[in-house]
């Protein structure tokens, strides 16, 4: 459980050595992004000048993080790499796999019952290489990493979109697929393309209702979904340095909405003073021999322009409060908007539920500054309309709160505190009446409010806003209600105005719990076993996949041809398909069953050019790899955005894809592609895309001369014996097309190549 302070201080002491060589290579002052890149080369040298969003560069993280629904096939993964012990520090941290529903105990109780295969499957994997576990209601893997292990100046990975929460202190911390963690966790280097570089200068100062969540609101709104993709986000300026770790954390945590690599923020006060909290003085004491090279030249931020692709300016003394959505975390409206916004989208106003938690908004402070809010509409006898439910980060903020009262605050206000988990932000929600599919409205303070992502309602409209927002939105019970405005009427039938929330940034008394829920690794696990029941329904052990046969791929089929916004969860569902994340072959069951066919306007029904019926996608798809029949998938813009479930990778490759075609990719699910050893392509000319038609056989003219930066020419065979030839880009380089020749990435670190 305890940090590596002795890594922490080697890599400090690397960073001050390297920061200066590549100072001088540039010639010019460095970003904080900068220093932490070309202070984590794999080769340990300034070696070159990259150029941004071109060059791939190969890099050294200090530490992995894995989720349960995630780390299943990761360790699968990494069990058949043949490694005897992780080389890097890794954690695993059990927060995917807990219904909500009837309240904490209850639901843990539940998991555990109905998910002990695999948590036992995860404990034991995890004692046997060294990998640090975090049990069932310990908290939410990006909480605990940023209470436990999260260090400014420090490079992590994630098998998890969020993981970039980490930035709240400083790191550099990036969401990733399973199969990069197993690289690392080998011994060996990480990929990525250098990053684009965007400034988002922070003046003024937050106060009354606004809170950090409306400045990645702001932000989200500004760039959309896809405006980071390829790009780090760098906060910086007064506005940064005069808010809460917590606060920044929140804001590096929802820049995965904005396909950003990752985002951060410099060395400040506030770092100091949460790590100071959380029992890390030994970090603070590091940190500040270094400090300058912790946060950006002082020329970086005196002239931002000059050194960031792009620069956004807030101020945050002029930011209104912002509720996002619905269906889409990117369409922001602030607070006085709202009453005109809703009524012309015909928005319902009426709110459900708030809901406060997930690894975006779960802090001390976060709780605290709802609690506030809750606290006065008790004091004044305001009945809430809507339901109410609380996930706290983990078990120090659970205990620490209910220690402190908070818990006991909301509780008078009838709500319901779930476990220490994800729950509804991921769909890990059994919400009553959700089967009807009623138009309804729910606020939430989590980060992604795709259809039917909560509740698996697709009428659902979810909105996403500040944990202080949510809880008035939820006592007054409708959306357009403007705390900074309206009144509302008490059982007295006065009228009531809410005062601007409060809390404190960190606990008066400091942090507090009896048991965290962690479990450290044995000594030497050579003797763990780790059993995987051949019958079993959650677990199966890997198959590699098969090897490139140097030919060109012929008589492929069209799997799905798929219409507008496909993210993850429309390739590869949350919610109830969580419990198959270890089983490649159950899992693949719900591949692609959430996209919109481009020929019919319906979701999971496909031809079968093989009888000419409509099915499923995952029948469909089986149907012809049984027949031997390759097939391809068509695919709009942003193409993967939301998770980095690498599921959504996998389960094509399982099921015979051997091509994805599309507009544009987001980063982590064209990397996850690649990984697999499947083709990740994007149109050369985007108008293509209408020219592929439902029954069309697709042959691939030039595969045998795969090269870095040579197009590829594809042949579209129509039922009427027409063709298109299309020319399809890519960006693999050498070492890429080595994973699509072996068959995956996997299959050359087994091999002894990688």
């Amino acid at each position: 459980m305890a940090f590596d302070i002795e890594m922490i201080e080697k890599v400090y002491a690397n960073m001050a050595e390297r920061v200066d060589k590549a100072r001088d290579l540039v010639g010019r002052p460095l970003t904080l992004t900068e220093k932490i890149l070309y202070s984590h080369l794999w080769d340990g040298t300034a070696s070159g000048i990259y150029k941004r969003g071109i060059d791939y560069v190969d890099f050294a993280p200090d530490r992995v993080a894995c989720q349960d629904a995630t780390a299943q096939m990761a360790l699968l993964q990494f069990m058949h790499a043949g490694k005897k012990s992780v080389a890097v520090p890794t954690t695993v941290h059990c927060d995917h796999l807990i219904l909500a529903k009837d309240g904490a105990k209850k639901d843990l109780q539940l998991a555990n019952s109905q998910s002990k295969e695999v948590f036992d499957f995860l404990s034991s994997v995890s004692n046997k290489y060294g990998i640090g576990f975090w049990k069932p209601g310990s908290g939410i893997i990006h909480q605990i990493v940023l209470e436990n292990y999260a260090f400014p100046g420090g490079m992590m990975i994630g098998t998890d979109s969020h993981t970039v929460n980490a930035g709240g202190l400083g790191m550099l911390a990036i969401g990733v697929g399973g199969a990069d963690a197993v690289d690392v966790m080998s011994g060996m280097s990480w990929e990525l393309k250098f990053p684009k570089l965007i400034g988002v200068k922070l003046t003024g100062k937050l106060s009354g209702w606004t809170a950090p969540k409306d400045v990645i609101l702001k932000v989200a709104d500004i760039l959309t979904v896809k405006g980071g993709t390829g790009a780090i986000v760098e906060y910086f300026g007064e506005g940064a340095l005069a808010m809460s770790c917590t606060g920044k954390g929140t804001i590096c945590n929802m820049g995965a909405e904005i396909g950003a690599t990752t985002s951060t923020f410099g060395y400040d006060d506030s770092m100091r003073r949460y790590l100071a909290a959380t029992g890390r003085q030994d970090v603070v004491n590091a940190a500040d021999k270094v400090a300058d090279y912790l946060t950006a030249d002082a020329e970086v931020y005196a002239d931002p322009a000059q050194y960031f692709d792009q620069l956004i300016e807030i101020n945050l003394s002029e930011l209104e409060p912002h509720i996002n959505g619905p269906f889409t975390p990117d369409r922001g409206t602030p607070v006085s908007q709202m009453k005109v916004e809703a009524e012309a989208n015909g928005w319902p106003l009426k709110v459900e539920w708030g809901l406060i938690g997930s690894c975006t908004n779960s802090s001390y402070e976060d709780m605290a500054r709802a609690a506030s809010i809750v606290r006065q509409a008790v004091e004044h006898g305001i009945t809430p309309k809507a339901e109410f439910g609380i996930n706290p980060g983990s078990e120090q903020i659970r205990y620490t709160i209910e220690r402190d009262g908070i818990i006991a605050d909301f509780e008078k206000m009838g709500t319901k505190v779930f476990t220490n988990a994800c729950g509804p932000c991921i769909g890990q929600w059994d919400r009553a009446g959700a089967d009807k599919q009623e138009k309804n409205t729910i606020v939430h303070s989590f980060n992604r409010n795709f259809s039917k992502r909560a509740d698996g309602n697709p009428n659902t409209h979810a909105f996403v806003t500040s944990p202080e927002m949510v809880a008035a939105l939820a006592i007054a019970g409708r959306l357009d209600f403007n705390p900074l405005t309206d009144l509302l009427i008490n059982d007295k039938g006065e009228e009531v105005k809410l005062t601007a929330p409060f809390g404190d940034e960190l606990p008066k008394r400091g942090f507090e719990v009896e048991d965290a829920g962690f479990q450290a690794p044995a000594a030497d696990g050579s003797s763990v076993q780790v059993a995987v029941s051949e019958t079993s329904d959650r677990l199966q052990l890997l198959q590699p996949f098969e090897a490139w046969d140097g030919k060109n791929i012929s008589g492929a089929k069209l799997l799905i041809k798929a219409f507008g916004k496909c993210t993850t969860d429309h390739i590869s569902m949350a919610g109830p398909w969580l419990r198959f994340r270890g089983h490649l072959d159950n899992i693949s069951n719900n591949m692609l069953i959430g996209a919109e066919n481009a020929f019919n306007g319906k979701p999971n029904s496909v031809k079968n050019q093989l009888t000419g019926v409509y099915d499923a996608v995952p029948a469909v798809a089986r149907a012809y790899k049984a027949a031997g029949v390759p097939t391809v998938v068509v695919g709009d813009h942003n193409y993967g955005e939301g998770s980095s479930r690498e599921h959504a990778a996998m389960e094509p490759r399982f099921l015979g894809v051997k091509a994805v075609l599309v507009k544009s990719f987001a980063r982590i699910h064209e990397t996850n592609l690649k990984k697999q050893g499947m083709l990740g392509l994007t149109f050369a000319n985007e108008a293509d895309y209408d020219k592929i038609q439902e029954n069309d056989t697709i042959n691939f003219l030039d595969l045998k001369e795969f090269a870095p930066g040579k197009p590829l020419t594809i042949e579209f065979v129509h039922a009427d014996g027409t063709k298109d030839l299309i020319l399809a880009n890519h960006t693999y380089n050498d070492s890429q097309i080595g994973w699509f020749v072996a068959g995956s990435a996997l299959n050359l670190i087994a091999a002894g190549k990688a």
